[in-house]
């Protein structure tokens, strides 16, 4: 009978009858031998279910032929050895003499080989008689397990097992022993720890050994396993919650996660758990290392820094044992401190073997450059609205590659490779899955081992309060098992922040310098960079702040910050001269760039535009929203697409229908988004989305072969002829545009001429006629200036067609320039 307690409903197997289990299947294992292996202590005896051709009745199953042979082929090997130890001792001794010899000595081995016959002849009846086989079965072993039963209590039976095991296994060596030393075996048991103590030299030495080189290997280990891991103490960290800013609607659920790890029971309390990871991903720089700083500022609690190179090692396992070193030490800190708070940085590094470990977004190798940004001339997408720039960088990237041609993927190589190609070895990675949600296994060695081997049952491990914070700007490329529920919570977009997160930053870190700037113009500034992150503006600020000092002042002015601006949104002008052709006519370029996007567009400002070459542009006008915008409608990619012709249609205007190879990017960027409007966002002539169609084949006949190919043919030939529609009707528009702003066009290319870069107030004021901060737009708006500046362009259009020096000087600005009043040229159109 196996004795079973019950506890609320539940049956439970008490820990000896555990133990007592294991130890009835090795005591019923080992006496197999001379019974049957059907036959299990504690259970009734098992009848085989195989018949013997002569018998209706069952039989014991035929063993393999291995089986019936394994112990008497070691018996004889046991007795070769016995005589060959004869014959080493006594070199004169023959080996017919030897055989004779130990057939005396040894006869215990025939006893043995005679007892194993006597055995494979009881087997052989019982696989051919059913009867004999169910007498053995119910009768004998049966009925002597039913006595033992009744007798003896489980915990019993366990005992008398585990001492007969240990009696066997003595008298094995007692036996062993006596041939040895040629003595009784009783007398070489007493023979033992003498011989022990004399060898124990020796055993040392072997040990000492082992042990020098388990430690050479534990050392090597060790010593790579350190590093990457920083532990700070709460009174090293000054960081709050009132140092992150523009970031409110991530901070208060932060908040709430901070809440359950200093109140667990609130919800544990009610059948919860308590979220123990939270995943911050977006763009770099905008606050996600700072607000795990401040988490563990205000908490109190010691914050665990772990490097995201920390993981990347030499050795295959070393990232392994890393990981649970770490571990170890977040819960001897969580039980010392009441909590702990590990953060991981750049966690793509560590965990990824996702949608990314291969590639890059959409679908690319990773490192991939883009044509659109390797062609030399007109900045294409500087001008576009930011919607459209990340669609046509996110198509450049996906067919694109380094500027030979040779894809980028080719010149990386990885060192490890596997799926977890960013960081380290994959069972790094699954070494941390296991510790973030496997077993929690009991503390301390007594706990662990010396209460199981006394029957107890080990304590329940604590609960550790870890808080475990990622961060990443790449959450494609995370594993979804370390996403899941359990390991990673919930998961916070730290976007870019709003204009009121803007406003509230650059006030932030002007607070902390000298300054002379309004909250009107603070306002400005945050409009004017709208996706500025925390990282940014703080170094922009700095860059004011280095501006005013090398200008001899300590306090920060408007055109600081200006200036800043310019040399963070451009980076440095690389200081060529053009000559009056070659300027003049990328003056007219970004003219017409500008002019057109000031006509056209509603929903972004002109920001900056500029003829001063840079790394990758020859001229460019850059734009920013006038609002913070979520959707994109058709008439602004119309508009996107007005300002990417109008360098073509400008140049063809006024270099009598020559054109540039700078209008090449403008031109693939336009190609694009009507491409995309037209077949993917249902903004053309049609409705349908042309990728559905190609995938699910519609449109083809079935089937395949040359009729799919021409049908495929056909239907992007139709494509392209739409396309091609929707972009010469927006040309003609774009030519209308010109036409009807030729002065301004010219005006506007006079003042890039005149002073290489302006402000978007500038622009516009230049188009207006009007004052500006810096450039008085007022005299384009006089009649003779303006004729002025086109007898220019028509010097600059013959020097253009015969190549040869302007015969005209730029014109100068008048020290007068004339009121808007006098002017007698039309008020333009567009906005006041």
């Amino acid at each position: 009978m196996i004795f079973r307690r019950r506890r609320g409903g539940a049956s439970q197997t008490p820990p000896a009858e555990s133990l007592l289990r294991r130890g009835l299947r090795l005591t019923s294992t080992f006496l197999s031998g001379f019974a049957y292996p059907e036959v299990v202590w504690g259970e009734r005896p098992k009848v085989s279910l195989v018949k013997s051709a002569r018998t209706a009745g069952p039989t014991r199953p035929r063993p393999a032929p291995w089986d019936r042979i394994k112990y008497p082929l070691l018996l004889t090997v046991v007795w070769f050895i016995l005589v060959w130890a004869a014959m080493a001792d006594n070199p004169l001794l023959p080996f017919v003499d030897a055989m004779r010899e130990q057939s005396r000595a040894a006869s215990w081995v025939f006893v043995l080989l005679g007892l194993e016959l006597i055995r494979q002849g009881h087997f052989l009846i019982s696989e051919r008689s059913s009867g004999y086989h169910r007498f053995w079965t119910h009768r004998v072993f049966g009925g002597f397990e039913r006595y033992t039963h009744r007798r003896f209590s489980p915990w019993t039976r366990f005992r008398v097992w585990r001492a007969t095991v240990w009696l066997f296994w003595i008298a094995v060596f007692a036996v062993v022993a006596g041939k040895v030393l040629d003595t009784s075996p009783a007398l070489a048991l007493f023979e033992a720890p003498r011989l022990l103590w004399e060898a124990l030299p020796f055993l040392l030495q072997i040990i000492f050994l082992f042990f020098v080189i388990i430690i050479q290997f534990v050392g090597l280990f060790w010593f790579l396993s350190r590093g990457g891991v920083d532990t700070y103490m709460p009174d090293d960290i000054k960081t709050r919650f009132g140092d992150v800013w523009g970031q409110d609607h991530v901070l208060e659920r932060v908040k709430e996660n901070i809440v359950f790890l200093e109140k667990p029971q609130e919800i544990e309390a009610k059948g919860g758990y308590v979220p123990g990871g939270i995943l911050l991903w977006g763009p770099p720089g905008t606050g996600k290392t700072l607000m795990a700083e401040a988490v563990a500022g205000e908490t109190g609690h010691p914050y665990v820094f772990v490097d995201p190179g920390a993981f990347i090692q030499m050795f295959m396992g070393i990232g392994v044992l890393k990981v649970k070193s770490l571990f170890r030490k977040l819960r001897k800190l969580a039980l010392r401190y009441g909590g702990v708070i590990v953060f991981f940085d750049e966690a793509d590094s560590l965990g990824r073997r996702g949608a990314l470990a291969q590639v890059g977004p959409g679908g690319r190798p990773a490192g991939t450059r883009p044509a659109a940004f390797a062609a030399a001339g007109c900045h294409g997408l500087s001008y576009l609205s930011p919607d459209t720039r990340w669609q046509l960088a996110r198509d450049a990237l996906h067919s694109g590659g380094t500027p030979d041609g040779t894809p980028a993927w080719r010149d990386r190589f990885f060192m490890g490779g596997g799926l977890n190609a960013g960081g380290g070895d994959t069972g790094t990675l699954q070494a941390l899955l296991t510790e973030l949600s496997g077993l929690k296994k009991p503390r301390g060695i007594v706990n662990r081992y010396v209460r199981r081997l006394l029957g107890m049952k080990p304590k329940p491990p604590p609960k550790y309060r870890i808080l475990v914070m990622m961060a990443t700007n790449m959450p494609e490329a995370l594993d979804e098992a370390l996403l899941r529920p359990g390991r990673i919570d919930r998961i916070y977009k730290v976007g870019y922040p709003s204009k009121a997160g803007r406003v509230r930053t650059y006030e932030g870190y002007f607070g902390k310098v000298r300054h002379e700037l309004t909250p009107e113009e603070i306002d400005k500034l945050a409009t004017i960079t709208p996706y500025a992150t925390g990282a940014g503006i703080k170094d922009l600020v700095n860059e004011a702040l280095i501006t005013a000092i090398r200008a001899g002042r300590e306090v920060i002015t408007w055109a600081d910050v200006m200036k800043a601006k310019q040399l963070k949104s451009l980076g440095p002008p690389e200081g060529v001269e053009y000559h009056d052709r070659e300027r003049h006519a990328t003056a007219v370029h970004e003219a017409c760039h500008a002019v057109v996007a000031y006509r056209v567009r509603r929903h972004l400002e002109i920001d900056i535009a500029t003829i001063e070459k840079g790394a990758e542009y020859l001229g460019m006008v850059a734009s920013i929203p006038v609002e913070d915008q979520f959707t994109q409608w058709r008439s602004e990619y119309e508009a996107d697409i007005l300002v990417s012709l109008a360098s073509l249609s400008g140049e063809r205007m006024f270099f009598g229908g020559d054109s540039s190879s700078g209008v090449s990017g403008d031109l693939e960027s336009a190609t694009r988004v009507a491409s995309l409007m037209e077949g993917y966002w249902g903004m053309g002539s049609t409705v349908s989305s042309h990728a559905v169609s190609s995938q699910l084949g519609m449109g083809t006949p079935g089937g395949g072969g040359k009729g799919a190919k021409e049908a495929e043919k056909e239907m992007r030939r139709q494509l392209a002829d739409r396309i091609e529609d929707q972009l010469a009707t927006l040309l003609a528009r774009v030519e209308r545009i010109l036409e009807e702003n030729r002065a301004q066009v010219l005006a506007v290319a006079h003042a890039l001429e005149t002073h290489k870069t302006l402000q978007g107030e500038d622009v516009v004021a230049v188009i207006e006629g009007r004052e500006g901060p810096l450039v008085d737009g007022r005299v384009y708006a006089d009649p003779a200036f303006t004729r002025e500046l086109e007898e220019y362009h028509q010097a600059a259009l013959a020097a253009h067609r015969g190549r040869t020096p302007v015969r005209l000087s730029l014109p100068a600005v008048p020290d007068e320039p004339v009121r808007r009043d006098s002017a007698k040229s039309p008020v333009p159109e567009g906005r006041s």
